[in-house]
């Protein structure tokens, strides 16, 4: 008998621990549910229950949360100082007026994809503020208004292509004759910019080069045209980093010394943009990792960190870069403040910005009649 009291026991004490007793989640916690098909295909209800849906959906569904926040947030929403003499910061139209300050950052291989048109949309319609990224992602714009990108295959040989004049970007081909014709039409312009170098003692840097490219591009399904037809900055500190880089090694090598383009005044720029922010609050978009991530984030450190940021990527913390680092780190830095809304979307950009754009700013634009 007493043996099976204390197996009693003992099956009693292991009972109540696989079985410990739950803390009530109900409404303190979202409930996990996906979207039924039995209501039809209504994709932005469908959009909308990410949320709900668990895992990285319902990162995105955070993500989409976050940048509506900032889009909504104005200087109306905060309360006027008591000491504040300034009567333009206590009108109310004026506060009104006074928005969330949009740093979207993005590695070159989105241009090289069909994001580059997401990316124009905003610049279009003046929805971001400043722009950060990679070489590629200002030549692969300017590139594709000269000739088109294709579709290929990941498994395709790479010598096979290199035979065919073929470059491939993942599962994408860019033919190398689309490089021959971006050197005749940009050549002609670093010659022009050479000129007003020497003559008028132009100075340049990175954002005004990439500024001038916009200008001479004209042409409307870029978004470096729309950037500089809407004066919002496109910074690149990595400018020689890729063709464009190899087009001013050939033009200085034929105009030596050539052009020189300073980036001191760009970090100046950049900085800037951050700091001189106030009292506006400040949000950040970036996908991917590397140069425009790390760019962004530390020109925000400037001011004590942003208020939201999005990262979405496919990029790991386990090796230390920057380009895993989830916003934690990035508040352990001081370029995220600590009360900031923030969230990684472990994702392939190509999937999850179209739905972000989607359910953001493309849902605040008034249908074209």
């Amino acid at each position: 008998m007493s043996e099976l009291k204390e197996d009693d026991t003992v099956m009693s004490t292991v009972h109540s621990t696989v079985f410990k007793e739950s803390e009530n989640l109900d409404g303190k916690c979202l409930k996990i549910e996906g979207y039924d098909f039995n209501r039809g295909v209504d994709y932005d209800q469908l959009l909308e229950s990410m949320l709900t849906t668990g895992f990285q959906a319902s990162n995105l569904g955070d993500a989409i949360e976050t940048v509506n926040q900032m889009l909504d947030w104005s200087l109306f929403d905060e309360l006027v100082a008591e000491d504040c003499n300034d009567e333009k910061e206590r009108d109310l139209d004026y506060r009104k007026s006074v928005i969330c300050k949009v740093f979207l950052g993005f590695t070159s291989n989105l241009i090289s994809s069909g994001v580059r048109e997401h990316v124009r949309f905003l610049c279009q319609h003046h929805m971001v503020h400043v722009i950060v990224t990679t070489t590629g992602g200002i030549e692969e714009d300017l590139i594709k208004c000269l000739a088109p990108t294709y579709k290929g295959d990941f498994s395709l040989p790479g010598a096979h292509l290199r035979s065919k004049g073929l470059n491939r970007i993942g599962n994408l081909l860019v033919p190398n004759d689309n490089y021959c014709k971006f050197e005749d039409w940009i050549i002609p312009i670093f010659n022009q910019m050479l000129k007003e170098q020497n003559n008028e003692k132009v100075l340049w840097t990175p954002s005004k080069l990439i500024a001038r490219l916009g200008k001479e591009i004209n042409n409307e399904k870029s978004y470096l045209y729309w950037a500089y037809k809407n004066n919002i900055p496109v910074y690149c500190p990595g400018l020689t980093d890729g063709s464009l880089g190899d087009m001013l090694y050939f033009h200085s090598v034929r105009n030596d010394p050539g052009l020189i383009v300073d980036i001191v005044q760009d970090i100046r720029a950049m900085n800037g943009e951050a700091v001189k922010a106030t009292p506006r609050k400040t949000g950040m978009i970036i996908l991917g990792g590397g140069i425009p991530k790390h760019h962004i984030c530390n020109a925000n450190m400037m001011r004590n960190g942003a208020d939201y940021a999005v990262f979405i990527n496919t990029a790991q913390e386990f090796d230390g870069s920057d380009s895993g680092a989830r916003p934690d780190e990035a508040v352990s830095w001081g370029k995220i403040r600590s009360s900031a809304k923030t969230v990684k979307v472990h994702c392939d950009a190509t999937i999850a910005f179209p739905l972000l754009v989607a359910k953001t700013f493309a849902s605040r634009m008034k249908p074209l009649h």
